[in-house]
């Protein structure tokens, strides 16, 4: 899975509680773009959640 490169967000793990109180494994994703960043005044391909692009920690290229 990939991470964030800006915040380091990754996959978080739990258990799904059914009504019946049966535990299964559950897995939340992060939702994770490649987009082309400004970095050191030259352009690099990155993974970016989707929160950092909208708060604008990263300038696209």
């Amino acid at each position: 899975m990939a991470k964030c490169s800006v915040c380091g967000k990754g996959v978080h793990f739990g258990k799904n509680v059914s009504h019946s109180h049966r535990k299964t494994n559950k897995m939340w994703k992060p939702n994770i773009k490649s987009v082309r960043c400004k970095v050191n005044g030259g352009n690099k391909k990155m993974y970016v959640c989707t929160s950092c692009l909208k708060s604008g920690r990263v300038e696209r290229a």
